[in-house]
């Protein structure tokens, strides 16, 4: 058992933010989604701050500037997908945001002229074909919902790729608890702005749904998902944590009665599959090839 510990625990991950898309659909039946994002990231930002206490002493100012950066992208990454959910579906939502793992390395190549291997390739255009089969409508336009997903994992891989280059340089959990806070105060302005600080509608069952959000795909998420990576590795973590998206499907059938269409699983397959052609450069695949070559010889 201890030797899949980190296996385990991020499969533990993929469901729980799978749940959240459910979640966060439930939570906007009653709040708008800034009340449910200030809300969820005020838990984040605060259990994170309690919990690790002490990593604030090693916070230099280059780390809170960094962490001010992330908490922009997560902002903006939150705010468009909770956007979406108003507007498509809990699954589509699920699938259209993992598209974000194969836009990194397009962002690595538009920044800093990095390679774009033939996997990428593959994967950024078995991507294009997944979002054309799971959104297009028949007049070849997206709905609002889904064109908000998919900006929501532009903002995503913007976040997954600076967060690769910012903990180079400055300590991930410190990191982290500044772009909660970012991202909470970011939240809180909004919803002051917008006046919806005194209307919010005490309904039980949406503010169940946004503390969920906030104590469990917020703040236990992350911590599972750190501790998990430290016995797994980077390829493994990446293919377990993209099945999110199935978890967020089926959860979204069982809980919430969603209807699966054939788009639906079509588009669905393609897009898992230029995730895991993306990150995993089907490695898995040559190994198997090279040990039945060995074996045979």
């Amino acid at each position: 058992m201890r030797k899949y510990a980190g296996e385990i625990g991020l499969l533990l991950v993929a469901v729980i933010w799978g749940t959240g898309f459910v979640a966060g659909a439930v939570s906007l039946e009653t709040l708008t989604p800034y009340q449910v994002m200030a809300i969820r990231f005020f838990i984040g930002a605060c259990l994170m701050s309690v919990i690790f206490m002490k990593h604030f002493r090693s916070l230099t100012r280059s780390a809170v500037g960094a962490g001010i950066v992330l908490g922009i992208f997560l902002f903006f990454a939150f705010m468009l997908q909770t956007l979406g959910l108003q507007y498509t579906t809990p699954s589509k939502n699920a699938f259209l945001t993992a598209v974000n793992v194969v836009i990194v390395p397009f962002i690595g190549y538009m920044l800093y002229r990095r390679g774009i291997d033939k996997f990428g390739l593959i994967g950024a255009v078995l991507a294009i074909l997944g979002v054309g089969v799971l959104s297009l409508e028949m007049r070849l336009s997206l709905n609002l919902g889904d064109g908000l997903t998919l900006l929501c994992a532009i903002c995503f891989a913007f976040h997954i790729f600076f967060t690769c280059e910012f903990v180079k340089k400055h300590p991930p959990i410190g990191l982290t608890i500044i772009q909660m806070i970012t991202a909470f105060a970011l939240s809180l302005l909004v919803v002051l702005f917008r006046g919806e600080a005194l209307h919010v509608n005490i309904d039980s069952k949406g503010l169940l749904a946004a503390v969920y959000l906030g104590v469990f795909s917020t703040t236990l998420a992350f911590l599972l998902q750190t501790i998990a990576q430290k016995y797994t590795s980077e390829t493994k973590a990446a293919i377990i944590l993209s099945t999110e998206a199935l978890f967020g499907t089926l959860f979204s059938i069982l809980i919430l009665n969603e209807v699966l269409t054939a788009r639906m699983i079509m588009g669905s397959i393609l897009i898992l599959a230029a995730i895991i052609t993306a990150e995993t450069k089907l490695s898995f695949l040559q190994n198997k090839t090279s040990r039945r070559y060995y074996g045979d010889h």
